[in-house]
């Protein structure tokens, strides 16, 4: 018999009464009914319940007093129950073991918390002992989702003709995209490595090497902060790259591959098996985010040409300056309270407006501050373009158009959730394309990348050279699933000169090109075939069909909101002789900070 176990704690059924077992695992839950002591054994297979009699009187002591989650591993008869002790919610509710020996593997301390409970609250405490907080029945079905999920999308994919090519983990920084993970070198004195923020530049040599299908599960670095939908550090990504392909050809492979996924492990419905598309443009207008949730229809509609003529001084000053008029209708919204209203105003302020305003339409008229400022045309405009009917409320935003838009996209999400309208079994998938190339940053007022800066523009050379950088689009796309941005992907510039255009309008020199992506420059100068890609979240998508809202619950072992790793001590100071050895010595900053 083996040492330690015959069977697993979720396998033995009534077919087995009769039989002699050995079963190992952790000590679940303990019972004692009058001399008689009940405990239910886990692993990570189920659990089966443990009987011990007291014909067996050191045995049965031994079993009164153990602690919650000891190891141990017993062998017994496997005996059938009466039918009114029979456990329905077990898949080995039909029997238990009789047992006859048992050896105490591994006794376990006093326990932080309960790993019974169903939910822990104190994430500290969580993230400290992860290992026990793995050991519940949840944390067991997320992550194991995570593997039977990433086996799907391989085996899907290497049937579509890819194959998976493992890229460096220590490469060159970049001085595009967010802060880099700095490794320093000991054999060259003051350069640095840098941890991945993706596999970008090398995916991208792959095709040029002449390789067609690529992905990878790939690890990636970004020292940025945490989110619910974002784990700080590091995550990995499902990275996709391919020849020869159009903008088309690259959204029917995701769109095959995440209906595979959502078919096979998913317990939402899809809201369409054909993923809706709309230019950033139309989704900042109408949901107010470039990653809109569509499974309900509140629409936000545009009212600057309606109202050019009005009087109001709060749209003539708005109109004046240059801003937009955005406006959203809540359907019901009257019978809201009065500090439901008020509220929002303190919030709009949060969002980049100096406050909302808002028209009610109830049955005798429109109601609300900015009515006595309107006329009866505009008020029935305002009514129509809105579709508003009795009982609905219009909200109004009035500033720069992207702070307009984004803060009546933050409001429609609030409206939803009062209406109940974000159903948590359905999953809406759609995709934006068509984002500016450029942007000009808030800060400094020059023109920067807006989106991925090896992204071709749409009209190549001749757009760059010719057009506004601000009205030159990319040929890039986001994969988008109820509100949640899953993967940005493009189809990528691969000419020298229009690479090196393309980096001037964004500021830099073709020496500084040179110097950063001299590499990308020389390969693309020996051929380069044209080629795009796109690299879904694989965290962000376990999250979504499990039903989670943190990231964090999918992971095996997350950082916390602060980036460190709370079980092993990461970050964590190092000994002298390793700086030594690195070259690099801790000086003392501001205030006693410390700076390498």
């Amino acid at each position: 018999m083996h040492p330690y176990r015959t069977h697993t704690c979720g396998e033995l059924r009534l077919a087995h009464a009769g039989q002699t077992a050995r079963l190992a695992g952790w000590v679940h839950h303990r019972r004692d009914h009058g001399g008689v002591v009940f405990i239910d054994l886990r692993d990570h297979y189920g659990i089966t319940q443990l009987v011990f009699h007291p014909d067996r009187p050191e045995l049965l002591e031994s079993a009164a007093h153990l602690s919650y989650e000891s190891v141990i591993s017993v062998t017994g008869q496997v005996v059938a129950r009466t039918p009114d002790t029979i456990n329905p919610r077990l898949a080995t509710g039909e029997v238990e073991l009789r047992v006859e020996e048992m050896v105490v593997l591994s006794r376990a301390k006093p326990l932080p918390f309960p790993v019974t409970d169903a939910a822990v609250h104190n994430e500290e405490l969580r993230l400290r002992y992860r290992f026990l907080d793995l050991r519940r029945e949840k944390m067991q079905r997320n992550i194991i989702l995570r593997s039977q999920i990433i086996a799907t999308m391989r085996a899907h994919l290497e049937a579509e003709g890819f194959h998976e090519f493992q890229t460096p983990i220590l490469a060159n920084s970049s001085p595009e995209g967010a802060r880099d993970y700095l490794v320093p070198s000991r054999l060259h004195p003051g350069c640095f490595y840098a941890l991945p923020q993706a596999p970008q530049q090398y995916k991208q040599l792959l095709m040029i090497s002449g390789f067609d299908r690529y992905y990878q599960i790939a690890p990636c670095f970004r020292d940025e902060d945490a989110r619910a939908d974002r784990s700080p550090g590091e995550f990995y990504q499902l990275d996709l790259e391919m020849s020869f392909v159009t903008q088309e050809d690259i959204f029917g492979v995701v769109e095959r591959l995440l209906i595979a996924v959502v078919e096979k492990h998913g317990t939402q419905r899809l809201a369409s098996r054909s993923f809706p598309r709309f230019t950033y443009f139309e989704a900042m207008n109408t949901f107010g985010t470039d990653k809109p949730d569509i499974r309900f229809d509140l629409r936000l509609c545009d009212l600057k040409d309606a109202l050019a003529n009005s009087t109001c001084r709060i749209f003539t000053q708005g109109l004046a300056s240059g801003m937009a008029i955005k406006a959203i209708r809540y359907p019901g919204g009257a019978a809201e309270p009065r500090s439901f209203f008020d509220n929002l105003q303190e919030w709009a302020q949060s969002q980049g407006l100096k406050g909302l305003a808002y028209i009610v339409f109830e049955a005798d008229g429109p109601k609300g501050p900015l009515v006595k400022f309107l006329t009866a045309d505009e008020l029935d405009t305002i009514r129509r373009i809105a579709g508003a009917t009795e009982g609905d409320v219009v909200f109004f935003a009035v500033g720069p158009w992207k702070t307009a838009c984004n803060a009546l996209g933050a409001l429609r999400l609030i409206l939803a959730e009062r209406m109940n309208l974000r159903d948590p079994g359905v999953l809406a998938f759609c995709w934006v394309t068509d984002f500016p190339m450029y942007e000009r940053d808030e800060r400094t007022g020059k023109i920067v990348f807006s989106h991925n800066p090896f992204s071709m523009p749409q009209g190549g050379l001749e757009a760059l050279n010719s057009k506004d950088p601000l009205e030159i689009l990319a040929w890039q796309y986001d994969i988008v699933c109820n509100g949640i941005e899953l993967s940005s992907g493009a189809i990528r510039n691969h000419d020298p000169e229009t690479m090196y255009r393309a980096f001037e309008i964004g500021g830099y020199t073709r020496a500084e090109v040179d110097a950063h992506f001299g590499h990308m420059i020389r390969a693309f100068e020996y051929g380069a075939p044209p080629h795009g890609g796109i690299a879904p979240g694989v965290d962000r998508i376990v999250m979504l069909l499990a039903g989670e809202p943190n990231i964090r619950e999918v992971i095996a072992f997350p950082k916390n909101q602060r980036a460190q790793d709370l079980l092993v001590g990461a970050p964590s100071p190092v000994y002298p002789e390793q700086l030594a050895e690195l070259h690099i010595r801790i000086v003392d900053g501001p205030e006693g900070s410390q700076h390498v």
